[in-house]
């Protein structure tokens, strides 16, 4: 195992805990140690550069499921554009609460179409439920893409005559 190898393995172990965690930028950390990786593994322009780019999109993009996939959901279940609104400043707000990631996106959806929009309880209540079941399919959508962004950047790392381990 290398000393590449090793960081990217520890930041990607972060990272998936991370995952779970609103306030923790997971997939920013599983980048940052793909980039510490192929620096001290020997950066090369090529393929390097492009691999390291092109990372840095499909993170950026990553970054963006939870919003989209609680977006979808309020609107799935017959959310306004205010309880996608709700859920986002909810999300916020829940990371400073037990069970935040749930709570907060749950309630700021419910709390926006009841106060905001007028919505009937049950209507809201709905919507509430449709962004919340876009949360999870986010964060089901982002385990996976870290597991597969984990597997493909271990295996590329993978070197067994760079072991730190070995006796040189």
């Amino acid at each position: 195992m290398s000393l590449a190898f090793l960081v990217f393995l520890i930041a990607w172990i972060i990272g998936m805990v991370g995952t779970f965690v609103p306030a923790v930028p997971a997939t920013v950390i599983i980048f940052a140690g793909t980039v510490a990786a192929t620096f001290i593994d020997g950066f090369q322009v090529w393929p390097d550069l492009p691999f390291l780019l092109t990372f840095a999109v499909i993170t950026f993009l990553i970054s963006m499921v939870d919003n989209v996939a609680s977006a979808w959901g309020a609107r799935r279940y017959g959310g306004s554009k205010q309880a996608v609104w709700g859920a986002l400043i909810g999300g916020v707000v829940g990371i400073f609460l037990p069970f935040g990631l749930v709570v907060g996106p749950l309630g700021g959806a419910l709390v926006a179409e009841l106060f905001v929009v007028r919505k009937p309880v049950l209507e809201g209540v709905r919507a509430a439920w449709g962004t919340l079941i876009g949360l999870l399919a986010g964060i089901a959508a982002k385990l996976v893409l870290h597991l597969l962004i984990g597997v493909y950047e271990l295996w590329r790392l993978w070197d067994p005559a760079k072991s730190i381990l070995s006796s040189a």
